[in-house]
């Protein structure tokens, strides 16, 4: 009598359901919840063939000028735009941010693609690069550095940093100045 007694006291919960949602359990043989937490963790889930169409990215744009040493935190923006002009050359230290490295953010294989757009009156330039406040040598598109800036322009600087070692090593490819006037 008990069984009879329950799945009467069940009937109105199972009036609910019809059989396209009964179907849908059939062949589960553990939690569905369990199940379903192995398949994607929510933290940083692997995508095995990922296709991405046009990405966000997170700019950061700012009232400030180039010179001397801009920092640029990759935990927080991809283009970083300084809109005043700028006030002499400068070096571009790459970071995860003020209290962490790229080293810890990234594992070997990894890359980060960062810009920064600089405003000049004048034609003021990025004499280096950093990373972690370590010098690199970048590998420039058409095989040569550049040795200034572009004046009443708007420049543009495009980094592909690749760890390519635990030490930790990067591969950086660049390219810029690219005026926009």
């Amino acid at each position: 009598m008990t069984r009879a007694r329950d799945l009467a006291s069940a009937g109105a919960a199972f009036a609910a359901v019809d059989s396209t949602e009964l179907g849908y359990l059939d062949g589960v043989t553990s939690a569905i919840q369990t199940q379903l937490n192995t398949k994607a963790p929510s933290s940083l889930p692997t995508l095995t063939a990922p296709i991405v169409i046009s990405p966000e990215e997170r700019w950061t744009i700012s009232a400030t000028a180039a010179g001397s040493t801009v920092q640029f935190d990759a935990d927080t923006q991809g283009v970083l735009y300084y809109t005043s002009n700028s006030s002499g050359n400068w070096t571009l230290n790459v970071r995860g941010s003020s209290s962490t490295t790229l080293a810890s953010k990234l594992a070997v294989g990894d890359s980060v693609t960062v810009s920064f757009i600089a405003t000049n009156s004048t034609a003021y330039y990025m004499t280096a690069l950093t990373i972690d406040g370590n010098a690199q040598t970048v590998k420039y598109s058409g095989g040569t550095a550049p040795s200034a800036g572009n004046a009443s322009s708007v420049d543009v600087y495009s980094f592909t940093i690749i760890k390519t070692a635990a030490t930790p090593t990067y591969t950086v490819l660049g390219a810029g100045p690219v005026k926009y006037a």
